[in-house]
């Protein structure tokens, strides 16, 4: 990633972005008070550097209700750390990973549609050559929800 600071044109282009990822060109343009080229040059510059990684989808909340949401703390095996994360970040129901300092390394930070099935993702997790050991707390309730 480029070290070269952010400026107020590029913050404000990667906030636009944030809220919606498949805003056209054009509107971006008109949003920022610029030109479409502008836009364009900058996007271009943001993805080679490193600081846009990547467009996703937000998707709502299925009417069956939110699932099982959990963090997954997990003690590793230092020497295994670039294999345990590429397996762990393969799974699906893995929305964030974290390394942490502490007594884990890792915090995975998991989404499923049951107890079983978190359980059996958990116990995938402890099969991983190099996970030492795990500690997971189910997440209950929403008390805030800042965007990144």
């Amino acid at each position: 990633m480029s070290s070269t600071p952010l400026d107020t044109l590029d913050r404000q282009l990667i906030d636009l972005l944030k809220v919606n990822a498949r805003l056209p060109v054009v509107k971006l343009a008109k949003a920022l008070g610029c030109a479409r080229s502008t836009v364009q040059l900058r996007l271009k510059a943001l993805e080679s550097s490193g600081v846009i990684t990547g467009y996703t989808i937000g998707v709502s909340t299925p009417q069956r209700g939110p699932g099982i949401r959990a963090m997954v703390l997990i003690s590793i095996d230092s020497k295994c750390e670039h294999e345990i994360i590429q397996s762990i970040s393969r799974r699906h129901e893995v929305r964030k990973l974290f390394s942490v300092s502490g007594r884990y390394d890792l915090c995975a930070m998991l989404s499923t549609d049951s107890t079983e099935e978190l359980d059996s993702v958990i116990d995938r997790f402890r099969a991983i050559k190099g996970v030492v050991e795990t500690f997971s707390t189910i997440m209950l309730s929403t008390k805030l929800d800042r965007p990144d």
